[in-house]
């Protein structure tokens, strides 16, 4: 029996997580399981699971959490320093699903125990990828990418040499505005934009797939995880999100992972690894796919992968700027208060600043973080 923890249990890495555990249970022992405010569906999962403890972030939600939980032996807990705690009890795998910057510290605690990590969480890499990689390296801990593009970047090169790499391609799907015009894009709605056409995520990530900066931050992540040069990664846009990241070889081999646009693929790789897992996931039938096509980034329309591509270059405190701008952005375009193309202008403003020096530690990425949200929602106050 090898044991697990979930941070951000009720979210869609979460859910996913839970399913390929549901159908195992006997395999896996749950050591603790968190979320945001959702402490009624968290105590139920938490009993669900037997978890040895339950903790949610949003600390006036502990007494609904409690009640939910009397009768139990599953402890309650609340706040962002239980949210440590609690990833920091150990779990032979440990998967960090909280979005945003919220998820850096927990993730960071889970890392401090040497464990597997399977990472979800695209902003820790992002905002402090250098300080988490050599946690990672410190503590002994195993990096697992769960992120779709990720994941099958890291299983095309299994048994192979990195040194060996030509081109690591990230593959997008460009979102439901793909074929849009910049005029229809200056309308475009909330309700629109989560409307992904092949993959089911939560609100930002979704939004993030609509502008195209899920890409761009993918090619931060991939930057720190595949250490092959900003000048052999490139993004190119693959409607049916079959292909979901490929490796080129220098003999010309280019090795693609293929697989369905669920979440429990990735996932299950992870749990597995080194080995595999049964999943659900009704299989590719590529006769009834029918085709494959691939197109370059529109990056006027869409100009958040440039805007990616050039902080991760500025390096500095510009990755973490980028991704907290980005969040309130989101945030203010999904309360209607912009447009959606104000999203990438926003994010270009602020990147356009004074730009700190690379923070050094945790404590320090928090600080950048905390104060590029301050200054965009001032910014958007005075739009």
């Amino acid at each position: 029996m090898r044991s697990i923890s979930i941070l951000g249990a009720t979210g869609s890495i979460g859910a996913s997580t839970l399913d390929l555990l549901r159908r195992d249970k006997g395999k896996w022992r749950v050591v603790a399981l968190t979320a945001n405010g959702k402490a009624t569906e968290l105590a139920a999962l938490a009993i669900e699971f037997d978890a040895e403890i339950a903790v949610v972030a949003d600390e006036a939600r502990l007494p609904e959490l409690r009640e939910a939980l009397a009768g139990s032996s599953v402890e309650a807990a609340a706040g962002s320093q239980a949210l440590c705690e609690a990833a920091s009890r150990g779990a032979d795998i440990t998967v960090a699903g909280i979005v945003g910057c919220a998820g850096l510290a927990p993730t960071m605690a889970a890392i401090r125990k040497g464990g597997a990590v399977a990472l979800a969480n695209k902003e820790a890499l992002v905002s402090a990828g250098d300080i988490l990689l050599a946690e990672v390296e410190r503590y002994g801990a195993t990096l697992l990418p769960t992120d779709s593009e990720h994941n099958a970047i890291f299983q095309c090169l299994q048994g192979n040499n990195i040194a060996d790499v030509n081109w690591i391609t990230l593959t997008a799907s460009g979102g439901p505005f793909r074929d849009w015009t910049m005029e229809q894009l200056r309308a475009a709605t909330p309700q629109q934009a989560l409307k992904h056409p092949n993959w089911s995520m939560g609100a930002k990530i979704t939004v993030d797939s609509a502008t195209m900066m899920n890409k761009g931050l993918e090619f931060i992540e991939a930057h720190h995880l595949f250490p092959v040069g900003l000048d052999r990664l490139r993004i190119v846009v693959h409607p049916q999100s079959v292909i979901h990241s490929m490796v080129e070889y220098r003999d010309g081999s280019t090795l693609a992972q293929l697989g369905p646009s669920d979440m429990r693929v990735p996932i299950a790789s992870c749990l597995a690894w080194p080995e595999r897992m049964n999943t659900a996931c009704k299989p590719l039938d590529l006769p009834a796919i029918g085709q494959l096509t691939f197109f370059a980034p529109d990056e006027e329309r869409f100009p958040a992968t440039r805007l990616a591509r050039e902080a991760v270059q500025a390096g500095g405190a510009a990755p973490a700027v980028l991704n907290a701008a980005n969040e309130v952005a989101v945030e203010a375009f999904l309360a209607g208060q912009i447009a959606f193309t104000d999203i990438s202008a926003k994010v270009d403003r602020m990147l356009s600043r004074a730009i700190p020096s690379a923070p050094a530690t945790l404590d320090e990425v928090l600080a950048v973080d905390a104060e590029t949200r301050a200054l965009t929602r001032k910014m958007l106050e005075h739009a």
